[in-house]
């Protein structure tokens, strides 16, 4: 793929391109859960920026495997004919199950949990905190358009073990630094 310009002048009013050339609203359904996934994309730029000087940096290359995906997710998206959306790369099963494995593999050495976690426990944990809640946005963005037409199976299932899979590493990422997880307690409000 080439890209030679950075601007078109295509979405001057307020319209863009759908992959296959349908022109839609930069408002519609589809365009916001696509740029949330997007959005979601660049935050884990953050966590990935975070892991670099983190203990658990053993997490860069899942992160960086879960861009990848996203950045599939989002092609996905952007291709509203089945036909078109079966030619390209797609969050299938397998992407489910690694994120699965990813979960397990840190989650057994994790505390357990006697109340819930607030947002913090150093930066990479914070982080993973931030693309969490924007990843369960993106995640409702898609039950609503998938209430509209068929996403297929796996786009929503994908999202919701993803938003398992970053809380989970949240927390890893707090142990591994060695930063303590700020819990909720209610009575101290």
């Amino acid at each position: 793929m080439r890209i030679d310009r950075v601007y078109t002048k295509g979405g001057d009013k307020g319209e863009t391109s759908l992959i296959g050339g349908e022109r839609v609203s930069k408002a519609a359904p589809r365009i916001e859960a696509y740029g949330t996934i997007d959005e979601l994309n660049a935050v884990l730029g953050l966590v990935r920026t975070a892991l670099e000087a983190s203990g658990a940096s053993d997490l860069l290359p899942v992160i960086h495997r879960v861009q990848q995906e996203l950045f599939n997710l989002g092609c996905e998206l952007a291709a509203p004919a089945p036909e078109t959306r079966a030619k390209l790369p797609r969050v299938e099963g397998r992407h489910v199950e690694a994120l699965e494995r990813d979960i397990d593999a840190r989650n057994d050495a994790l505390p357990a949990l006697r109340s819930f976690v607030l947002p913090g426990g150093g930066w990479a944990s914070a982080y993973f905190h931030l693309a969490r809640t924007v990843c369960r946005r993106a995640e409702r963005l898609l039950v609503a358009l998938g209430a509209e037409e068929d996403l297929g199976q796996w786009p929503v299932i994908y999202l919701n073990r993803l938003s398992d899979a970053l809380f989970v590493f949240g927390r890893w990422a707090a142990l591994k630094d060695g930063q303590p997880e700020p819990l909720w307690e209610p009575e101290k409000t």
